[in-house]
């Protein structure tokens, strides 16, 4: 039984598994984030959190008690390396130095590079400055390792993230609520299309039908005087011809 037993074994011996430990936090505080499994994760995140927290006070106390943690070497050598693609020199959360900082021997190894323990005290603890603790995140990829299919996710220190979820998978339910959603969106188009589309056809035909208005209502008034001229000369015939009847009868 394991009873007051702190952390997981992870199915290795304690040597082993504090240089795993380790060999995690070193890549993390190198790169800004790094891949592995979900149990490896939550078991290296205490870990990180002190470090972080001890850096955080400063000192040469704390320089020693970081030492004694993690193993203090040189890193962002590969920046320098011709072998490594462009784009994976890029790094959102550090400054990486120029490859002139960076020297080899000529048999190949590290020469001068930044060292981790400074980095550490320089880079990491100051942008944590107004933080108290949580400066990791575990973040689900949705993939499995190929063998024993366990959960892969992205452990990253936190500050320089792109949203919620990074490259995750989408859930069956998400899938079908998108498809639902994308559904309702052109059912609305369709309506919303056919609705626009009415009064473009039906305008021609309103203009058709108020012109016979505007020419009946302007032929109006010239029947009209038709009219009046016509009761006029009938009204001058009348009078002629009363006129003709009165010389008669004189």
């Amino acid at each position: 039984m394991r009873n007051r037993i702190y952390g997981k074994q992870l199915s290795r011996t304690s040597a082993h598994r504090r240089a795993m430990l380790r060999n995690l936090a070193s890549g993390l505080f190198e790169h800004g984030q790094i891949e592995t499994t979900r149990p490896k994760a939550k078991a290296v995140q205490p870990f990180i959190e002190k470090i972080i927290t001890l850096a955080k006070r400063g000192g040469l106390h704390a320089r020693r008690q970081i030492e004694a943690t993690v193993n203090d070497r040189k890193i962002h050598s590969w920046v320098a390396d011709p072998n490594v693609r462009d784009s994976a020199k890029e790094n959102p959360y550090f400054d990486l130095p120029s490859e002139e900082d960076i020297k080899f021997t000529r048999y190949g190894d590290v020469k001068k590079a930044p060292r981790l323990v400074q980095h550490i005290m320089t880079k990491v603890a100051p942008r944590y400055a107004d933080r108290d603790g949580g400066y990791t995140r575990i973040i689900s990829t949705g993939r499995h390792r190929l063998g024993d299919g366990a959960d892969l996710v992205i452990l990253q220190l936190v500050g320089e993230e792109g949203g919620a979820e990074i490259g995750g998978g989408i859930s069956g339910r998400r899938r079908q609520a998108d498809k639902r959603t994308a559904f309702a969106e052109g059912l609305q188009k369709e309506r919303g299309g056919t609705a626009v589309a009415e009064p473009e056809e039906e305008a021609p035909v309103a203009e058709a039908e108020e012109a016979p208005v505007e020419e009946a209502a302007a032929e109006a008034p010239a029947e009209e005087a038709s009219a009046e001229d016509t009761s006029a000369d009938t009204a001058e015939d009348g009078a002629e011809s009363g006129d003709e009847d009165a010389d008669k009868k004189d």
